[in-house]
């Protein structure tokens, strides 16, 4: 049986993640869930499954939480310090799903646990890449991609050599907005942004898919699991989410990993891993899909993919500034408090104004991204004067 814990657990990853291991509940011992702020939900799936802790993020909600879970077994415990301990807790697999920034310390003292961490939130490792990777290689925990496009790439390398890589390429939908010119995308709405055309996610995924940022993160993200160099990292579009990675090597084969567009393939993938497990998902079906299409991405339209490219090579604390800035705009973008185009125009202006150090431990990543916040907050009020 294996012990998992599930950071996020309330989220769209955690609940395909707690899908999966409730259909097969006879192999997992779950030991912790986390969630933000979902009291109720949070409650009931630790019920569900048995958990034998149930964290919070949010210290005032503990009596809440304490009150939902009464009777049932499960230990409430809440904070910031609490998501530490769950995840050093004993769990030989653990989901990190927690959104932005505040995922980076649960997913670092997991990876200083030594176990194995199914990563599927990008901002940890944009914001402190080489810091993760280092903490992973001296516990010896093992660190999973989650995310489909890195899931894909990491089994098109099964059994291959880093060294005879001669490519990646991270396929893109082009989210809702693919086809839309700049001055169309400047009445674009919150309700617009979120309505991804294949993909079900929560919000700031799917604003950060329409800008496309979330595949500029992703390319940061991929130069720490796969070392090939950002440059030779490229990203096509791909509107029908079929071929979600490719991976190239020197004699110029290319293997590339198809599927639904079903969260639950990757995180399966990473939960049975070196196994594979049945899922529920629609087996893919290219007769009735008919074609692929492929297109080059316009950075012009999209110029996120621009500045997370930028960051990627400038490296040092450069991807945590970006991140940040981004997690501040969009918040504000679903507020309605700006508008979409201005979205990477605040990224931008926040990432020009520093040169700041490589970090050298997670208090310097989270010293960049509070200053990056604080910044790219003041860029917000100058612009809705």
């Amino acid at each position: 049986m294996r012990k998992v814990s599930v950071f996020g657990a309330t989220g769209s990853v955690g609940l395909s993640t707690l899908d999966l291991i409730q259909r097969d509940c006879q192999d997992y011992d779950v030991v912790a869930l986390t969630a933000h702020s979902d009291v109720e939900g949070l409650a009931r799936l630790a019920r569900a499954c048995g958990a034998a802790m149930a964290v919070i993020a949010r210290e005032e909600l503990y009596g809440p939480l304490k009150d939902a879970l009464s009777g049932s077994g499960v230990a409430a415990m809440a904070g910031e310090s609490a998501l530490v301990d769950a995840a050093q807790a004993g769990a030989d697999w653990s989901m990190a799903a927690i959104v932005g920034c505040a995922g980076l310390r649960p997913t670092m003292a997991a990876l200083q646990a030594g176990g194995t961490v199914a990563l599927a939130n990008k901002e940890s490792l944009v914001s402190a890449g080489m810091l993760m990777m280092d903490a992973a290689a001296a516990s010896g925990a093992t660190l999973l991609p989650v995310d489909s496009e890195h899931n894909a790439i990491f089994q098109c390398l099964a059994g291959s050599r880093l060294e005879d890589v001669a490519r990646i390429t991270l396929t893109a939908s082009g989210g809702p907005f693919r086809t839309f010119t700049r001055e169309e995308m400047r009445a674009i709405t919150p309700a617009q942004a979120v309505a991804h055309p294949n993909w079900s996610m929560g919000a700031k995924i799917s604003v950060d898919s329409a800008t496309m940022m979330n595949k500029g993160l992703e390319l940061i993200e991929a130069a720490h699991l796969f070392p090939i160099g950002a440059d030779r990292i490229e990203i096509l579009v791909h509107p029908q989410s079929v071929i979600h990675s490719m991976v190239e090597y020197r004699d110029r084969s290319t293997l590339a990993q198809l599927g639904s567009p079903d969260m639950r393939i990757p995180i399966a993938h990473a939960l049975a891993w070196p196994r594979r497990i049945a899922t529920p998902c629609q087996p893919l079906d290219l007769a009735r899909i008919g074609r692929l299409d492929f297109e080059a991405p316009d950075e012009d339209r999209f110029p996120a993919l621009r500045l997370a490219r930028q960051a990627a090579r400038a490296d040092g604390a450069v991807p945590a500034i970006l991140n940040a800035a981004n997690e501040v705009a969009v918040a504000a973008f679903l507020e309605g408090a700006i508008g979409f185009l201005d979205i990477a125009a605040i990224v931008e202006d926040v990432v020009n104004r520093y040169s700041t150090a490589a970090p050298r431990r997670i208090d310097d990543v989270l010293a960049a991204d509070a200053e990056a916040r604080a910044m790219a907050r003041q860029v917000m009020e100058r612009l809705t004067v």
